[in-house]
């Protein structure tokens, strides 16, 4: 039997990617992540990760509508505000307009994505929420970037 890397290990290994930080939103809640990915073209589908003792589980294991919100590089301090734990995070950030099936849209995203939960499959102490897109908007500029986490910390990717 094959034995798992030591989480310490684990850590370090996963410290080296780089990942896109986004806002998940959904009634009454959201949170920062950088577990999103896209998963298929045909049809649309994109997923992210949430551990379920987080507390904005059971409103993304309950909601069948949830929204995506890719940050741009100078956003940091909405990645923070949705990163915070024992705050009503909607609140203290404010910037926000009630979607469909009353899912929050933050104001000024780089891109957003209004996406339909089609399963939720548990992976460990987390559960994959899998996600069909049913509109999106972005920002006109491609030459904006997104907001990294990387090492531990916020970065950017620098344009040439």
């Amino acid at each position: 039997m094959t034995v798992a890397v030591a989480p310490d290990l684990f850590r370090q290994l996963l410290r080296r990617h780089a990942a896109a930080v986004v806002v998940i939103t959904a009634p009454g809640t959201g949170f920062t992540a950088t577990s999103f990915t896209s998963v298929s073209l045909d049809p649309p589908l994109v997923s992210f990760c949430l551990a379920r003792s987080a507390s904005a589980w059971p409103a993304i294991a309950a909601t069948p509508t949830v929204a995506v919100h890719v940050l741009g590089r100078e956003q940091e301090h909405i990645a923070r505000t949705f990163a915070t734990s024992g705050i009503d995070r909607l609140a203290a950030h404010g910037a926000w307009r009630p979607g469909p099936d009353g899912v929050p849209l933050l104001d000024g995203v780089l891109a957003r994505l209004v996406c339909r939960v089609v399963d939720r499959v548990q992976a460990g102490d987390h559960t994959i929420v899998l996600a069909s897109p049913l509109d999106g908007e972005h920002r006109a500029d491609e030459a904006e970037t997104p907001l990294l986490y990387h090492a531990g910390r916020y970065s950017s990717v620098h344009p040439r």
